[in-house]
Order: structure tokens, then C-alpha cells, then sequence
């Protein structure tokens, strides 16, 4: 029961901190990523795409349903977020010392461990559901 606990904690963790950050592209729209995407040559309606990686995405993983796949694409989106943004900042550390994309990190293989580990009974797909 304490690896479901774990699961659940680790799920509603990245999951929920990762639907945050889709919020606010939902309230303040994609037109940044946009941009970027269009500054390295590629079409900037790709950007829509980031609904898909912090909103839906994370959605299932907090809720335990197709848990693996969705983590997978939160993985993928994150490896985009810092490919697209943080480039630069890879082996740069903050004025504090940490690493300066800790966060972007933090988002990345906490999501890599959901992919690995599976949603666990405490979940909407329970122990044994589909991709679970």
C-alpha cells in the first residue's frame, strides 16, 4: 500500500504543479511559444500543441488514467520546453547555486518516474488498468 501511496503523491505532485503552467497558458495564451517555435524555422501553430503536454496530459496522470502514455508526453513536451527555452541555461547554475533549469528538471523526470512506475491501485485506472 505504500508504493500506491508513493505513486499517488508523486502523480498528484508532478501532475498538478505541471496543470498550473497550462492554466496560465490557457489564460494567457501560446503566442511566446509560438514565437519560438517560428525563430527555429518550424510553423508556430505547433505551439497548440503545449495544451496537449500541461493541460491534458497532466489531467490523466493526476487522475490515473492512461497514466504511462501521458506522462511519456509530458516528457516529450518538456524536452521541447527546454530544447525551445532553456538551451542556454543547461549547464548554468542560479545566483543560489541550484541548477538554473532545476525546475524544468523537476517536471522532466518526475514524469520519466510516473512513465516507469505506472499509476498504482490509488487511481481511477486502478493496479491493473490499461497503460496504468
Amino acid at each position: 500500500m505504500s508504493q500506491d501511496l508513493g505513486k499517488l503523491v508523486l502523480r498528484l505532485t508532478v501532475g498538478i504543479l505541471m496543470l498550473l503552467h497550462g492554466i496560465a497558458k490557457i489564460r494567457y495564451g501560446v503566442g511566446g511559444i509560438a514565437e519560438m517555435i517560428r525563430a527555429g524555422g518550424g510553423p508556430g501553430g505547433l505551439a497548440y500543441l503545449v495544451y496537449v503536454g500541461e493541460v491534458f496530459a497532466p489531467l490523466l496522470v493526476v487522475f490515473g488514467l492512461w497514466t504511462r502514455p501521458a506522462a511519456l508526453v509530458m516528457v516529450v513536451n518538456m524536452i521541447i520546453a527546454i530544447g525551445l527555452a532553456h538551451a542556454g541555461d543547461l549547464l548554468a547554475l542560479n545566483k543560489t547555486g541550484g541548477w538554473a533549469i532545476e525546475l524544468q528538471a523537476f517536471y522532466l523526470f518526475g514524469a520519466l518516474a510516473i512513465a516507469l512506475l505506472g499509476a498504482g491501485r490509488l487511481s481511477l485506472g486502478g493496479a491493473h488498468g490499461r497503460f496504468n
